[in-house]
């Protein structure tokens, strides 16, 4: 079962590496909002979207560059604040999905980008549907490392036996989809294929800004990151890199 007091702990690490993971997360391609646009039966332009757990607002700044009117909800000073000096501008409400500020049908879209499973389902989805108006649309999305490609299949095995008791938090987890359905909600699901051309620096960089590995004592971390850079270089002499992503969409659109 998972640990929920450590759970949360990992949920409370990314204001500490807020300026990391804006600079080294994974965007996202345009072709995710063409899906999410198709799925929902409605196009973002003009609409209201609430992008829960923004982060950094890494996935804000592409939802308002479709037009859509969208704030950012956040419940981490560091993330908040990382997020207003990436994007000026763009309009941020300090919350969780758990306990929405919102008024009762105020939104279009309720969009979670890498951030649904650090919300407590039994509240966040009654929040959600709560606040969408009739026809609206419940998403959250994910960008999930290909392991069917030998190194990264290599790396993620080097990470679990360093990291077993934080792996083990994210596997018991139920999908996204399976949550909603027992909630109620039923969702379609959409797989998408990308990928980004990054250095052995920014890859590292990007790790740090795990949770697993935000988490960890000052020497623990370095001597992972160190072990990292020695293998990966191993592997990529040249320094470039090419991570594969599978990015798994999953939609629920609420009944009018």
């Amino acid at each position: 079962m998972t640990d929920i007091q450590e759970f949360r702990k990992l949920a409370e690490s990314f204001g500490g590496v807020a300026a990391e993971y804006d600079r080294a997360r994974p965007s996202y391609p345009q072709e995710l909002f063409d899906e999410l646009e198709r799925l929902s039966g409605r196009g973002l332009r003009g609409a209201r979207v609430l992008d829960v757990g923004a982060g950094t607002g890494i996935s804000t700044r592409l939802l308002a560059g479709r037009g859509a009117d969208v704030v950012g909800v956040e419940p981490s000073a560091g993330m908040a604040a990382q997020f207003l000096a990436s994007g000026p501008g763009l309009a941020l409400v300090r919350g969780s999905g758990d306990d929405l500020p919102f008024h009762d049908r105020s939104a279009d879209f309720v969009t979670y980008a890498q951030a649904f499973h650090w919300t407590d389902p039994e509240r966040s989805v009654p929040e959600a549907v709560r606040v969408l108006r009739p026809g609206g649309a419940l998403a959250a999305w994910w960008n999930v490392i290909d392991q069917d490609v030998p190194w990264v299949r290599a790396a993620n095995a080097r990470l679990r036996a360093l990291l077993p008791e934080a792996y083990q938090q994210f596997e018991e987890l139920e999908t996204a989809a399976e949550q909603w359905r027992r909630l109620g909600l039923e969702s379609v699901t959409a797989v998408l294929r990308w990928e980004r051309r990054i250095t052995v620096d920014h890859l590292l960089t990007d790790l740090s800004s795990r949770s697993y590995v935000a988490v960890l004592d000052e020497d623990r971390r370095r001597a992972l990151l160190e072990g990292e850079r020695a293998a990966l270089r191993a592997d990529f002499p040249d320094g470039l890199v090419t991570e594969p992503y599978l990015l798994e969409l999953t939609l629920a659109v609420v009944p009018g």
